[in-house]
Parts: structure tokens; C-alpha cells; sequence
């Protein structure tokens, strides 16, 4: 935002947003989305079948099998290929989606805690209507002891296919789905701990919680503790893998505790002063504290995210379909498949169990018995994303590793490989036929669900704020800026367009946020068009200040006001007394408890946006907003 972009001219990144030069949460990137990632998966995926299948197939195990070994003095680490990539680069994957998950707690849906109940049984019922649906296909039979292939979500495919799937903006069915996988990992992973580990060592295990117990303290330690916590966590894997349990568990886990938070106003205001300091002697010494103190200024989860995503989606988890989705087909082995109760229990088990499962355990979560939650989902939305989660893949084939062999192994990939294919195919149907249901309903069913949460501090005051467009509008667009910021300058057309296209729906709401640690003159712009909102000419003062962003000069604010023909020596007279620094002082404040560190920041009925602000995207959000607050007002009383 603009806060890190100091000493940057517009024409540096014009056309681009300053969110788009400093994205915080990596998920909303490209390269960093659940569905680039899946594409790329599904490409490795098929790479292995074809590999597997080639004239060359037998260089494929050959080159999984191979050993690679550690040794330190007379301790030796040695696994597998396969192996290093199944327990220790993935171990990584597990460690973002524990970081995400843990996002979600800290500042996105879940921060409501009243909110992660439904989605956590959710996750039971669909793992153990999984299991129920397996065993009863397979019971007595040789694979009954791969019950437990059947009954995690792939996080990085299922979230992928909702990216394309689900309507745009969905972003409370992609928050239930994360929590839900995330819950499923930890499930899947206790499964592997427990029922498919052979030889625990608790010596290891019990040096493995130790280093978790110290990694989890080392939040309340100085500016040391994040290369400590590295070699801490590090620790953790090598004590899990000594253990015989699945080290990838620790990775969860860790990701789980690594707390994230907005960046606060004084951190930003020390990393200005350090950038500085620098600019003014460029030594080595200000370069390091300066690149410290901006990097301590982001949480450590958002900054393990920005450094990880991209790594575990395009290079960790398609090694991973690389090295375990290679399977030899033949006719005989396709005919074996369809008549095994093994491939046939773990189809079933993902088509049918975990979607039933999943809405099943929804609808007791909203019983009185248990809490009575009111479901953040339209209970057609609950079950496009009850199929979605029929889509395994990752932990299914890690446990199918564990349980099978042979033959059977073959069956079980083929099964795993089958459901990844149909559970988003069935999911298209159901959201397809959620387009075409009548709009009335669908407004109804979203009128039932449970009220947005709210992350605006300070409601909008008619007596106090200033508002452009309708003032019973049933969309609020808030925007927290910086008359000097040239991203808020960029952002003023979109606003206009906004305006233009929704009319009597939209009021737009400006509060002060000067930053003047990087903008000199934002303060008494700010002042300058309160000034002018004394005698009823803020929005003219508003559109001319950003217009002429470059000069904001007191003799320049007195220009405009008797261009706006002002009582200019009162304009004047309250600027030189600084009347009206109080009352941007209360904006500024009112941005702190919102936890705005940057301009421009959007608010669309209370709710932050985050992303790009170009016309369109804000259009869509307005749209969103809009239909959810109608459906509301026409909700029926109680309901």
C-alpha cells in the first residue's frame, strides 16, 4: 500500500494497484491460487500415468526407489525418494495450509469462533460416512485395512476446482472448504500416526512435542526467535521422522500456531525511518536493520505464505502426483479395478459418502442439541461444496502408500485417481443447477444465512461523514485515504464509475487516512478539505485535491479555495489554527481499530475488501453485497 511504496512516483507501476505490488495473503495472486496449482497438479498427475506407461516405464520406480541418505558423524538419515518427497517436502505443503487455515482464525471468517463448529463437524461427518460407506463395501475383504484411503479432502484440488466452479466472490464457500480440509488433513494424518505407523519411538515423539512445546514460547522471544523457530521446527520434522510417525504432521501443526496479524501503524512508521536512514547513508549495517524492520512490520504467517505458496503449488505437491500417481494400466488391470471392491469403496466412499457425510453433520450442527449454529452457507451452496470435498488425492494416495501393496495398491490408486475425476464433475452439475434456480429462492435461502461479519470499527454517521449517493442506500463503499497517495488518485475514476453504474443502491463514504510519515502535505490537505466542508464544498475540495496531487502546498490549498469561491481568510484562518485536526484525528483513529495500514482501503458494508480495486472488481463486491443485504431485509422474522 502506500505506506510501502514510499518515494515512488505513479508512472513507477502505472496501471498496476498498489495491492497488486504488495499482495499480503499470496492466495490472491495467480501464482498462488488454489487453481493455478491444481492445473499444474493434474498436468503432473497425468505425466506420471503417461511415464509410467511409456516404453521407459521401469525407470520410473526405478528412480522413486532410489536411496538418499544423511549423515551426521554416525547418524545416518536414509529414505527413499518417494520417501523424501512423501514425509518431507510435503511437509511444507501441510505447513501453508496450517498457515491459511490459521489467517482464517486470526483475521478472515473464522475469527468468529462460533463459526468453526459447523465446518469441523462437517469434516467429521463426511470422514466418517467416507470410512462407513469403504467398510461396507470391502468388509472381509483383503482391503479392508485401507479404510482410512478413503476419507481425507485434497486441499490443493478440491480448493481449486471451487475457484472454478462456484460463482465469483464465493468466499465464504472457499473459507468452509479450507476449514474442512484442514480438519480432514489433521484427521488423515492422526490415522496415519496411529493405525498405519509401525515401530513408534517415544523417545523421538516425546523430543518432537518438547521442540513444539519451545517453538510455540519462542512467539513471546525478541527479534532472535525467527531463526531459532527455523531451527526449532526443523527439529520438530527430524524428531518426528525418528519417531515413525508421518513427519508431514508436524508441518500442519506448526502452521496452526504462527500467529497472523495486520501490519501495525507504528511498525510502518519505523520501517519509513529505517528506509530513511537508509537512503541518507547507504551503509551495509542501515541496509540490514532497514530490511529487518520492514520485514518485522508483516506477520510471520503472512510471510511464510508470500515465501511458500508458489513453491508448494507449482513444485512440491506435483512432485508429489509425480512421484505416486504412476500406475501401470492395463486391460487387466482396469477390469481388476472395476470389479474391485477396493477401487469401487473408495468411488463411492468420495461420491456419496463425504457429500452426504458433510451435509448430514451440518444440519446437526444447526440443531438446538448442538449449539444451533446458523450455517454461513445457503444449504445449496453446502452442497456444491459438500461434492467439491469428494475430491481426494494427496493424503489418499499417502495412505494407500501405507496400507497397500501390489495389486491392491493399483486398485486403490486407480480408485483415488477416479474420484479426483468425478467428485468436480458431479460438483458442475450441482452448481449449474444452482444457476438455474429462481433468483427469489436463492435470495431467500441467502436471507437465512448467518450475518456478515463486520470488520469497519466505526459505522458510518450521516450527522458526521461525508457521503456521496443515496443516503439509504442499501451499499455502503467506505474508502480510508490519502489525498497525496497516488494509488487513492488512481482509485477516484473506479469510484465515479461506481457511482454512476449503481445510482440510489451505492453511497460512497471518504475518511482521512494522511500518511505522513511518507506524505508530507496528506495532513493539511486533509484539514484543507474539512475546511471547506465547514462552508459546504467538501466534495469539491474532495475531487480537486485529487486531481492535482502533486500540489498541496498551503499556497496551493488557498487557490482551490477561491477557485471554489470560499470565505477564503476563513479557509485560511483555520488552516494556520488547525481547526479541523482533531476531526481527521478521529478518521485516523477510526482506521487504527479497522486495522487499515495503508490507503486506499475499502470497506463495502463493513466488510474489508481485499484485492484490486479497478471498476470491475469493486462493481462485483457491490453486487454481492447488495444482493446479500436485500435477501436479508427480506428474510423472515427469527429466521
Amino acid at each position: 500500500m502506500a505506506s510501502a511504496v514510499a518515494g515512488s512516483s505513479p508512472a513507477d507501476s502505472a496501471g498496476r494497484t498498489a495491492w497488486a505490488r504488495n499482495l499480503g495473503a499470496p492466495v490472491r495472486d495467480f501464482l498462488s491460487t488454489e487453481t493455478g496449482g491444481a492445473l499444474v497438479l493434474v498436468g503432473a498427475a497425468l505425466a506420471a500415468l503417461v511415464w509410467a506407461n511409456s516404453p521407459w516405464s521401469h525407470s520410473y520406480e526405478s528412480l522413486w526407489d532410489t536411496r538418499l541418505a544423511l549423515s551426521l558423524g554416525g547418524h545416518v538419515l536414509s529414505a527413499s525418494l518417494r520417501q523424501w518427497v512423501n514425509e518431507g517436502l510435503m511437509a511444507l505443503f501441510f505447513l501453508v495450509v496450517g498457515l491459511e487455515a490459521k489467517r482464517e482464525l486470526d483475521l478472515g471468517e473464522l475469527r468468529e469462533r462460533g463459526r468453526v463448529a459447523i465446518p469441523v463437524l462437517a469434516a467429521l461427518g463426511g470422514m466418517a460416512l467416507c470410512v462407513g460407506v469403504y467398510l461396507v463395501v470391502n468388509v472381509g475383504g483383503s482391503g479392508a485395512g485401507g479404510w482410512g484411503t478413503a476419507m481425507s479432502t485434497d486441499t490443493a484440488l478440491a480448493l481449486g476446482a471451487l475457484a472454478l466452479l462456484a460463482p465469483s466472490g464465493a468466499t465464504r464457500l472457499r473459507v468452509f472448504l479450507l476449514t474442512l480440509a484442514v480438519v480432514d488433513d489433521l484427521g488423515a494424518l492422526l490415522v496415519i500416526a496411529l493405525a498405519y505407523s509401525d515401530h513408534v519411538s517415544l523417545l523421538a515423539l516425546a523430543i518432537a512435542l518438547g521442540l513444539f512445546a519451545v517453538l510455540v514460547l519462542l512467539r513471546f522471544a525478541g527479534r532472535w526467535r525467527e531463526p531459532v523457530a527455523v531451527l526449532v521446527g526443523i527439529g520438530v520434522w527430524l524428531a518426528m521422522f525418528e519417531s515413525g510417525i508421518d513427519p508431514v504432521l508436524a508441518g500442519l501443526a506448526i502452521g496452526l500456531v504462527t500467529s497472523a496479524y495486520p501490519p501495525a501503524r507504528g511498525d510502518l512508521e519505523r520501517a519509513t525511518e529505517l528506509t530513511r536512514d537508509f537512503r541518507e547513508q547507504p551503509t551495509p549495517e542501515l541496509a540490514y536493520v532497514a530490511q529487518r524492520g520492514l520485514t518485522a512490520a508483516i506477520s510471520p504467517n503472512e510471510r511464510l505464505q508470500y515465501r511458500l505458496h508458489p513453491w508448494t503449488s507449482f513444485v512440491v505437491v506435483p512432485l508429489f502426483a509425480l512421484a505416486n500417481a504412476g500406475i501401470h494400466v492395463d486391460s487387466r488391470v482396469l477390469s481388476d479395478a472395476v470389479s474391485s471392491p477396493v477401487t469401487i469403496g473408495i468411488v463411492l466412499a468420495y461420491l456419496l459418502g463425504k457429500p452426504l457425510g458433510i451435509l448430514g453433520a451440518s444440519w446437526l450442527g444447526t440443531r438446538r442439541a448442538f449449539g444451533g449454529a446458523r450455517l454461513v452457507l445457503t444449504w445449496p451452496g453446502l452442497v456444491g461444496t459438500g461434492v467439491v470435498a469428494g475430491t481426494g488425492f494427496t493424503v489418499s494416495l499417502l495412505i494407500a502408500g501405507r496400507a497397500f501393496s501390489g495389486e491392491l495398491l493399483a486398485q486403490a490408486k486407480l480408485g483415488v485417481l477416479a474420484a479426483a475425476i468425478l467428485s468436480p464433475l458431479a460438483a458442475w452439475i450441482v452448481f449449474r443447477a444452482i444457476a438455474r434456480v429462481p433468483a427469489s429462492v436463492r435470495a431467500r435461502q441467502l436471507g437465512r444465512t448467518a450475518a456478515q461479519l463486520i470488520d469497519l470499527a466505526e459505522d458510518v454517521d450521516p450527522a458526521r461523514d461525508h457521503i456521496r449517493g443515496a443516503p439509504d442506500a442499501p451499499v455502503t463503499l467506505v474508502e480510508y485515504g490519502d489525498f497525496e497517495c497516488p494509488y487513492c488518485g488512481r482509485a477516484e475514476p473506479a469510484i465515479r464509475e461506481l457511482l454512476a453504474e449503481w445510482g440510489d443502491d451505492l453511497r460512497y463514504v471518504f475518511r482521512h487516512l494522511p500518511l505522513s510519515d511518507v506524505h508530507p502535505w496528506a495532513q493539511l490537505a486533509a484539514e484543507a478539505a474539512e475546511a471547506a466542508g465547514a462552508q459546504g464544498k467538501f466534495w469539491e475540495m474532495h475531487d480537486l485535491l485529487l486531481a492535482h496531487q502533486d500540489e498541496l502546498t498551503p499556497h496551493s490549498l488557498r487557490r482551490y479555495a477561491e477557485q471554489l469561491d470560499l470565505d477564503v481568510e476563513r479557509f485560511a484562518d483555520e488552516l494556520r489554527r488547525r481547526a479541523y485536526a482533531a476531526r481527521v484525528g478521529e478518521d485516523v483513529a477510526s482506521a487504527d481499530a479497522s486495522g487499515v495500514s495503508g490507503t486506499p482501503s475499502f470497506f463495502i458494508n463493513g466488510r474489508r475488501h481485499n484485492g484490486v480495486y479497478d471498476e470491475a472488481t469493486l462493481s462485483a463486491a457491490v453486487r454481492a453485497a447488495r444482493a446479500r443485504a436485500l435477501a436479508s431485509s427480506a428474510a423472515p422474522a427469527g429466521v
